[in-house]
């Protein structure tokens, strides 16, 4: 299985950690944010990457040159003409993302506990579309589930905002759920890929497609994320 690592942010919420370099570039614990992320998901068994680039992105791709992909198969989405959001990046990367089966998307910026492998099998033994980990962190935004755990809306709690294909759906009644930036996606999506503008958001994608296609919760007992998005917790990181 393949491996989309999302590094193309610009990293405004880690300034001034990124007034010269990519958060991707950012150390924690004394390792950047793509090597850890490129460790962890190696201990998984990926051996084969995808990894998108914009802000600063000259610096990743020598970074990656000069030590030799750490041994692995890594291929470079070049997004430094235009940074598409996670929908944008997907559909911009799909030509090196196609192939059989299902592919993992995650972000750069998140370590957690997860047990890789049990996401993996528990994903490629489901005939859902998309295999979306998910929590019940507190945060403002939320996606929301039916009682099959199938998406069906979103929604922003702090302004009351609701997106969903439903009309007159209940939120109240709806599985509220936040994401974790770590998903696994039929390989067969890509081909809704070329529909779509250049610059999207991935989850406006999921709430587009989830009354034709299955995309589902998944959640790992006992799951803990950090978001390294900010200095704080940069400097605050500590192993699980």
């Amino acid at each position: 299985m393949k491996a989309l690592i999302l590094a193309a942010g610009l990293g405004t919420r880690l300034a001034p950690l990124t007034n010269d370099k990519p958060k991707a570039l950012v150390k924690v614990g004394g390792v950047t944010m793509l090597e850890r992320t490129l460790n962890y998901l190696s201990r998984s068994g990926f051996r084969s990457f995808v990894v998108n680039v914009h802000a600063f992105g000259d610096q990743i791709i020598d970074f990656l040159a000069e030590h030799g992909n750490f041994g692995y198969d890594i291929k470079i989405s070049d997004e430094r003409d235009l940074l598409r959001d996670t929908g944008g990046a997907l559909k911009h990367a799909a030509p090196l993302l196609k192939g059989e089966g299902k592919f993992l998307i995650h972000n750069v910026d998140i370590v957690s506990n997860l047990d890789m492998p049990w996401f993996v099998g528990r994903s490629l033994i489901s005939d859902a579309d998309a295999s979306l980990l998910v929590s019940d962190r507190t945060t403002s935004r939320y996606l929301l589930f039916d009682d099959n755990d199938l998406l069906v809306g979103w929604t922003n709690i702090a302004t009351g905002e609701v997106k969903t294909p439903y009309k007159g759906l209940q939120v109240d009644c709806c599985k509220m759920k936040a994401f974790s930036g770590i998903h696994i996606m039929s390989n067969g999506m890509l081909s809704l890929m070329p529909a779509w503008p250049d610059k999207f958001s991935i989850i406006d994608l999921y709430l587009e497609l989830c009354r034709s296609y299955k995309i589902e919760a998944v959640e790992y007992p006992g799951f803990k994320m950090k978001d390294l998005g900010t200095p704080a917790a940069v400097a605050g990181f500590h192993e699980f």
